[in-house]
């Protein structure tokens, strides 16, 4: 695997991934070391003149005010992380701590920060050697920044002169939970003592509301594919009408992600002989408008996704420094773009969720899926001893309920900190894991309209062994199939809709017109 090079301004969300999911190594490129230390150099110019600059030699939040001698800029760097690191809950998945961590690292290395260049030597060497700092889920406002969450990673890869233990944290290494200062002892990775300035550089910015929203944007578009097949698919099996994709009809409404639809699903059953064969003039809303509904989660993603590989470039401490040397304290700390972009993107993925289901809810319907059995039993003869995929529907139903509590917008809510200091806060924290738990909750309903559909698919073929699937749709059907064998009674359904969800999150349902 390649290594990803980091320099402040390039990082992309599929370097992320690659990094997080897949252990590629980072590097730091040459011109993020020269910024680097040049911007070290004017923090220890402001060090020795003494003039009050905040976060460098005065107290934090509500103490702003309060000078600290330069002689204790290391206790002041490391009263932060520790006083800091008070979250709860979870521990946040490995992947999630270490797309975090090369986020931070990126940040740092654009040069405003005026960290040590071993600081994010540092941080590359935890990603390289495999030690994932065990950070809480909870806890954070996402301003000034994701102050809990980042002071537990600073826990596990810096220290004082009296380097105690029981302060270093917890960390994975090896398969094992460790002490973040033995993780650190036995990987080879030497922990720092912070100096001026370090301490608030590590630890304030949305870095973890940015990396959350990083993988959710992922795993988005790979699922907005899978919603085009699973719309697909269900339109053969219902038989449903081929007007309401009408290249014609899209264009006269103009909207890009509504016309890409319409276009993916004239493609994926280009050839079908089902479509348009039960004699209907039009269908339920969950298929005639589908386009709409999915389309706009497609524009949506759009925006998301450049707001935050924005944001995964920028510097986001506060103050940051600027040639000569200037101090310039500011708010770009503040995770409301993060809190924004992923309430934005859990609704839209919500919706997703929504139609989906109720696609799954037609196909399994005896009244509304074109003369196939009740909940898609094998045979009429064998309703009622056997359930069929009435059970997989609840749960699609029942995640659907969960997304549209979770969908709501959590960025509109803030409470005030440090003595009314920090009197607005952006609560992106907690938008971005609603939005990770959404789009998983999201996966699995897609994964279920897929095994539906492909299970109606096989029964239709039964009906009439002539009948032609769409070139796509074919595709999708022989991938589920070679994974999962058709079982005419009742059987254990949960273990076969998750291996369909591992071949969506597998990307095995992208690219399926392609000749």
């Amino acid at each position: 695997m390649d290594t990803i090079t980091i320099d402040g301004s390039h990082l992309t969300i599929e370097d992320i991934v690659a990094v997080a999911r897949q252990g590629a190594r980072v590097a730091l490129a040459p011109s993020a070391k020269d910024a680097i230390s040049t911007a070290r150099r004017w923090v220890e110019r402001i060090v020795e003149q003494g003039d009050p600059v905040y976060g460098i030699n005065t107290g934090f939040g509500v103490f702003a005010e309060q000078r600290i001698p330069a002689e204790d800029s290391a206790k002041l760097s490391r009263n932060l992380i520790l006083s800091h690191a008070v979250g709860t809950g979870a521990p946040l998945a490995e992947e999630v701590v270490r797309a975090a961590i090369l986020v931070r690292a990126n940040t740092l290395a654009k040069g405003y920060s005026g960290v040590r260049l071993a600081v994010v030597e540092t941080l590359l060497a935890l990603l390289n050697e495999r030690v994932t700092p065990v950070v809480p889920s909870q806890g954070s406002l996402g301003s000034s920044g994701d102050l809990g969450p980042l002071s537990h990673l600073a826990l596990v890869f810096t220290t004082d002169a009296e380097d105690r233990e029981a302060e270093s944290g917890l960390a994975t290494y090896q398969g094992e939970t460790l002490s973040g200062k033995e993780a650190m002892k036995r990987a080879g990775i030497d922990r720092l003592i912070l100096g001026a300035k370090e301490g608030l550089a590590v630890n304030n910015g949305a870095t973890f509301s940015a990396a959350l929203g990083a993988l959710a944007v992922y795993d988005a578009e790979t699922l907005l594919h899978g919603a085009d097949v699973s719309l697909a698919l269900t339109l053969e099996a219902v038989m449903g009408c081929s007007a309401a994709f009408d290249e014609r009809l899209h264009a006269a409404r103009g909207h890009a992600g509504q016309m890409r639809v319409a276009a993916a699903i004239r493609e994926l059953t280009a050839g079908s002989s089902l479509v348009d064969a039960y004699g209907r003039v039009q269908d339920a809303y969950s298929l005639r408008c589908a386009p709409q509904v999915q389309g706009i989660a497609w524009d949506t993603l759009v925006f998301v996704r450049n707001t935050i590989e924005t944001e995964v470039n920028a510097a986001t401490d506060n103050p940051l420094l600027f040639d000569p040397g200037v101090a310039v304290s500011g708010g770009n700390f503040h995770g409301e773009p993060v809190g924004v972009v992923m309430d934005i993107l859990g609704i839209v993925m919500a919706e997703i969720a929504s139609i989906s289901e109720r696609r799954t809810f037609r196909l399994t319907d005896g009244h509304l899926n074109a003369d196939l059995p009740p909940m898609l039993v094998d045979r009429l003869s064998a309703a009622g001893l056997n359930s069929g995929l009435m059970m997989p529907q609840y749960t699609a139903a029942s995640l659907v309920l969960e997304n549209q509590t979770l969908a709501t917008p959590d960025s509109v809510h803030s409470l005030p900190t440090s003595a009314e200091q920090e009197d607005h806060n952006a609560n992106a924290m907690t938008a971005a894991r609603h939005t990770r738990e959404i789009v998983a909750n999201t996966a699995h309903v897609l994964a279920i309209e897929i095994y539906t559909a492909t299970r109606a698919l096989h029964l239709r073929k039964r009906q009439d062994p002539q009948v032609q699937f769409g070139k796509g749709t074919a595709k999708a059907y022989q991938a589920v199939r070679s994974r999962v064998k058709y079982q005419p009674g009742d059987a254990w359904w949960a273990p076969e809709i998750d291996q369909v969800k591992a071949l969506l999150l597998e990307k095995a349902f992208e690219n399926l017109s392609d000749d």
